[in-house]
């Protein structure tokens, strides 16, 4: 069962298998989720599990205050971080001022670590909102969901809330012009009486398909790795993640595997 939740604004440093070393930002509830998709896998659990008992979304204000805080102190204790990551207790686009911290934050980051880049982990269903649109456009890493190229597959995995419209989250994603990461989480399983496999040559294909679309600058594959909320989960092996991954170098994207 997924319980992990992230009770404070800023966090870790943590060690991260897709961005290194990464400054973790959470822009949502600290005792809920609050999210726009209700996946299969998420480690937070699912969204009636973890609803917010508070329902209130963190003072921007806070988050520049405690930010400037555990900069100071990393660089004090010579810890150098490579990211700073929104990501969180759900979907960190939906915090009602996402789109004017993303540039607040990149200041003071760069104000401590120079190097340092902006990383968003984003499920894409905002993107057609142009705040948020211009928002992730300046993150050095606009990381964005795609489990799945077929709709009923996106319904069953990622469970998304009513009005999701595939076709036009893939428009938006092909407007970024390449300044975009996909990452797909692999997993197949069971909920109830329906199966779920995304990783079937018909999905593998129609995936494929997108990310020719799309034309993003990366693509990141991995399976899952926690408890999740649905314990019929299976995790796809290695050997299949650089299967998948060999077919999409082919399609000139670079692929990173974890």
């Amino acid at each position: 069962m997924g319980t992990f939740l992230f009770h404070d604004i800023v966090f870790g440093p943590v060690t991260s298998r897709r961005l290194g070393l990464s400054l973790g930002l959470n822009l949502l509830p600290d005792d809920g989720k609050i999210c726009t998709y209700d996946c299969v896998y998420c480690e937070c659990g699912f969204n009636t599990q973890r609803k917010s008992t508070k329902g209130r979304f963190p003072d921007i204000e806070d988050l520049y205050t405690d930010l400037e805080y555990k900069l100071a102190d990393l660089k004090a204790q010579g810890i150098v971080p490579d990211v700073i990551t929104f990501a969180g207790n759900g979907e960190p686009t939906v915090h009602p001022k996402f789109a004017e911290c993303v540039p607040e934050v990149k200041k003071i980051g760069q104000k401590y670590f120079p190097a340092i880049k902006i990383a968003v982990l984003s499920n894409g269903t905002t993107c057609h909102k142009p705040n948020v649109f211009e928002a992730l456009k300046m993150a050095d890493m606009n990381i964005l969901k795609l489990d799945s190229a077929i709709e009923t597959t996106i319904l069953q995995i990622n469970q998304p809330g009513p009005g999701f419209n595939l076709e036009m989250m893939l428009y938006y994603y092909k407007q970024f012009a390449g300044k975009l990461i996909i990452q797909t989480l692999f997993c197949k399983g069971k909920q109830g009486n329906v199966s779920f496999d995304n990783t079937t040559e018909g999905e593998i294909i129609a995936w494929l398909e997108a990310l020719s679309y799309i034309q993003p600058a990366a693509v990141m594959i991995y399976s899952i790795s926690r408890d999740t909320p649905l314990d019929t989960i299976e995790q796809i092996d290695k050997e299949k993640l650089f299967e998948i991954g060999a077919r999409v170098e082919k399609l000139g994207i670079p692929t990173e595997i974890s």
